[in-house]
């Protein structure tokens, strides 16, 4: 009978396509396939998605010894990409996903280095395929394929989803092996569709792992983000110098890139992320004793009458205007005990995408869910879920409440396949080069909200997702890499000098207060929205940096490093070229 150990041995002569969804386990399936064979041969690992100091600090935890009997050298190809500082290491070269020749380049420069056939480990195809499309079956017939011919062993994997049916059944044409993960019912399977050594089977191992994303906000940075969340009702600016509203096309930007990544999970990290926050509780703690106290004592034991949830719809409805997140309805008539039903419009996350194929609001309902479970004085388990949508051809959204789970918010939180992506994505960069090119409107105005949102609501969106999940924040990284590569390509096609196209992207991002742009040897951003109201021991602005170094990578052939950071105290973001 066939083991997963078997497949754990890369055959010589091969290349091995491991196809999974995100956080089936393809990365550990790697390192468990590096501590195999690092016995037998030298190991290249081409990581697209992580540090290397994480991949090898990740198979220490699974044994990997300190003293090896032959070497593992690297290519990073994942800061670069992002526009992130790393520390040289002799082991590794450098490279970027966005670019498949440099790939080439740097897998062959450690190639020349081995005196013995290796394995070479590519982890994953999905971050160059998302940059470069079609253009990686070429990659892998010329790079990958041509090196398991000269005797090497070669793993590679790709996120389940990702590219098109046409791409996805030449890239597995190319493959000597194929094999799939499957998760069903708290079990995964890895089927094996064809293999040189193994016959077509299916294997299933026990779940070792959670697919569960972990979270963690630091108590401290959240206390400081909500802290300036509130000083935002005092009337005065926080942010002098552009304002306190940002254009509502930059969040959807920022998250419909990140989805780029992880279009099945993206949605729950959202959604938990937002549920798990504290944040309700940290603005309480902030008001006056007095008043603190009097909001604990009015609020109801729990929230499964109708009258109680209607009365805190009617306080909290007002706040979800003043930050122009949206106009929010109570259903008192189709609403009933422990089930409760409100109508939304001028949602600043579905606003613009009619018609798009699938609910919208996504992961954004995670932050209602959490609020219904910090004030009721029950330990009881809210969820939400979207019963209408304007994503659906609704004319609004209509949201359903229960103390539960809900079975239909998997579903719904994973609703989203690459045509209905690719439609969005569409919608968005025709809003942006039409304003860009054409000078159009950017985005449909909103006809009471208009088209600005608070950093507050903005911040629900992408910082606090962000200082939760490692995962959001690499995926932020990465879809800012892609998205501003391909404005980058748009404006290129269109004809336009690099020059102006430098300028017209500053502007937009000034247009849309992103932050006040200046550049010379350097480009400085001032009040950048991103990190703004954040505190880390590390650059934050996760999505502009990617954004900027994907943009500079088309247009001029440059990388983008941030060396400055406003969450770290710093004065203002400045990233340096390279």
């Amino acid at each position: 009978m066939s083991s997963l150990a078997q497949l754990l041995d890369i055959p010589s002569k091969s290349l091995i396509l491991l196809i999974g969804p995100p956080g089936s386990g393809k990365s550990t399936f790697c390192h468990e396939a590096v501590i195999r064979n690092i016995e037998m041969s030298p190991v290249i690992y081409v990581t697209t998605e992580s540090a290397p100091s994480k991949v090898a600090e990740s198979m220490a935890k699974k044994g990997l010894g300190v003293t090896l009997p032959h070497p593992i050298r690297f290519v990073d190809a994942f800061h670069e990409t992002v526009g992130l500082s790393t520390t040289d290491r002799p082991d590794t070269v450098k490279a970027s996903s966005e670019d498949l020749t440099s790939l080439g380049i740097a897998i062959s420069k450690l190639r020349e280095r081995a005196t013995e056939k290796f394995l070479l480990v590519f982890d994953s195809l999905t971050s160059p395929y998302l940059m470069s499309g079609s253009g990686i079956l070429r990659f892998m017939k010329m790079s990958l394929l041509r090196l398991s011919a000269e005797g090497n062993s070669v793993l590679a994997v790709l996120d389940e989803g990702c590219s098109t049916e046409k791409d996805l059944v030449g890239m597995m044409s190319t493959a000597d092996g194929i094999v799939e993960i499957e998760l069903m019912n708290g079990s995964k399977t890895f089927k094996v569709i064809k293999h040189p050594k193994v016959e077509p089977t299916k294997i299933e191992v026990p779940m070792t792992w959670s697919p569960e994303i972990p979270y963690h906000i630091d108590a401290e940075t959240l206390a400081q983000h909500v802290a300036m969340s509130v000083g935002m009702t005092a009337g005065t600016p926080l942010r002098t110098e552009v304002g306190d509203y940002v254009n509502l096309f930059w969040p959807n930007f920022a998250r419909w890139c990140g989805m780029l990544w992880d279009p099945k999970r993206f949605p729950t990290m959202t959604y938990n992320s937002n549920k798990r926050s504290k944040e309700p509780l940290e603005v309480l703690q902030r008001v006056p004793r007095i008043k603190r106290g009097l909001i604990k004592l009015l609020m109801p034991k729990n929230f499964s009458k109708v009258k109680d949830v209607k009365k805190l719809m009617s306080q909290g409805g007002p706040t979800f205007e003043r930050d122009r997140f949206m106009i929010m309805e109570y259903l008192e008539d189709a609403s009933k005990t422990n089930e409760h039903y409100l109508r939304v419009r001028e949602s600043v996350t579905c606003w613009g995408f009619e018609n798009v194929g699938a609910t919208l609001h996504l992961g954004t309902l995670g932050m209602w869910a959490g609020l219904l479970m910090i004030l009721e004085k029950e330990d009881r388990d809210w969820n939400l879920v979207e019963t209408k949508c304007i994503g659906l051809g609704d004319p609004y959204c209509e949201v359903k409440a229960v103390p539960r789970e809900i079975d239909e918010l998997k579903d719904s939180l994973e609703a989203i396949d690459n045509t209905i992506m690719e439609r969005i994505h569409h919608r968005l960069m025709d809003g942006l080069m039409g304003f860009i090119l054409r000078g159009e409107p950017l985005w449909k105005e909103r006809p009471r909200l208009g088209n600005e949102i608070s950093l507050h609501c903005l911040g629900h969106i992408m910082v606090l997702p962000a200082m939760a999940s490692d995962r959001y924040r690499m995926a932020m990284r990465l879809g800012g890499a892609m998205g501003g590569k391909r404005v980058g390509e748009h404006l290129m096609d269109a004809g336009m000098r690099e020059d102006e196209a430098v300028k017209r992207i500053l502007n937009f991002l000034e247009y849309c207060k992103v932050g006040k742009v200046t550049m010379g040897e350097t480009l400085r951003m001032v009040q950048n929205c991103e990190s703004f109201m954040a505190k880390a021991e590390e650059p934050s602005c996760h999505f502009t940096t990617g954004f900027l170094n994907g943009f500079f990578s088309a247009v001029k052939n440059l990388h983008v490093k941030e060396t400055k950071c406003i969450a770290m105290g710093d004065p203002y973001c400045e990233w340096e070229f390279r």
